[in-house]
């Protein structure tokens, strides 16, 4: 195979990103490092963490999904607002191993002279994606054989795919998916972008059961709709109207509906942050379910044991206020430590 894209997470990068304050313990000072980058997969293996955190900074999918691009700069936030977070009676550094990040800046420039709306160029943009796919599914499925459970962030939601796949992989059978989108992003499987890595691990036979919770009536098409009543056994949602609007569902009764779907085996949990109003990213939305409500669903799935990995995807900083482009980073932050809180009891 050619060469890993893993660029390793070192202690220079570390000692960059942590700001370091007397009195207090942040992250950054307990969380743990892979020495050598050679040997990442049989240290992991002897690492006491139960989680690993792995970047991939790109938004190939997100543009062969005629979406803005911007999410190839949530990682670079997104590290020093974990990296800074207390170590303390609720939350522990040592938890987590901090693996580093995919590598796809070769893969982005070219990406960055194609044009979606030419179809040669779009059916690159698809290629393009293919390769990260396989990047992503072969670094998940290593991390997973390692006894560990993946925090991933994006990077555009097509990364569903790869989490998806490398985790069925190493757990020898299909995995289960629930997913907090506005979006089902189960869409037809006309080359690889964002709105299809669902409908992809689902047909390749990756994904078992799927879970789309809080799903905006606006954005999904009477295609996709009909496609999921084909597969109304596996394929299950509820609508964000139907919850927070026309009050015809409790978001707690919803979460209970949902998990009764999933957590017959392992799953992983998506979160798209484009479902949280106002949050930059590549469809950012002004409706939507609020950061306290992502948090709580986050802690409710990230309880159970059948838990395989955490993705938080589709946030785009630079698509922010220049002034508060930290936010998002912060607001991963807060979801990755509800995550591990609440599985680590």
């Amino acid at each position: 195979m050619t060469q890993s894209k893993l660029i390793v997470f070192t202690k220079e990068n570390l000692l960059k990103a942590t700001s370091l304050r007397s009195g207090e313990i942040k992250f950054g000072e307990r969380i743990l490092l892979i020495q050598e980058a050679d040997n990442w997969e049989s240290e992991l293996i002897k690492h006491d963490s139960k989680y690993v955190v792995l970047g991939i900074p790109e938004d190939i999918g997100v543009k062969a999904n005629f979406g803005r691009p911007g999410t190839s700069s949530a990682w670079s936030k997104f590290v020093p607002a974990l990296l800074n977070i207390q170590h303390n009676r609720f939350n522990k550094g040592y938890w987590l191993t901090m693996l580093g990040n995919l590598d796809f800046s070769d893969e982005l420039k070219e990406a960055a002279l194609l044009d979606a709306n030419n179809t040669n160029e779009r059916k690159r943009l698809f290629e393009l994606v293919k390769l990260i796919d396989k990047e992503v599914s072969h670094t998940i499925a290593k991390i997973v054989k390692a006894g560990k459970i993946p925090i991933i962030i994006g990077g555009g939601h097509n990364n569903a795919y790869g989490n998806i796949k490398g985790t069925a992989l190493a757990k020898g059978k299909a995995i289960n998916a629930i997913n907090f989108d506005a979006h089902t992003d189960f869409r037809p499987l006309e080359g690889r972008h964002s709105g299809n890595g669902f409908s992809y691990a689902f047909e390749e036979g990756f994904l078992k059961n799927y879970f789309i919770f809080g799903l905006h009536e606006n954005y999904t098409s009477k295609a996709v709709f009909s496609d999921i009543k084909l597969h109304a056994d596996q394929v299950k949602y509820n609508t964000y109207e139907q919850i927070n609007i026309r009050k015809e569902k409790t978001f707690t009764n919803e979460l209970l509906v949902a998990k009764k779907h999933i957590d017959n085996s392992f799953y992983g949990i998506e979160i798209d942050l484009d479902a949280i109003p106002q949050i930059a990213s590549s469809a950012i939305t002004p409706s939507g379910f609020s950061v306290e409500r992502a948090r709580q669903f986050v802690h409710f799935f990230g309880e159970s044991n059948n838990v395989a990995y955490l993705h938080l995807c589709e946030g785009a900083p630079s698509l922010d206020y220049p002034t508060n482009d930290h936010l998002v980073g912060k607001l991963m932050a807060y979801l990755v430590s509800d995550f591990i809180k609440a599985n680590s009891l």
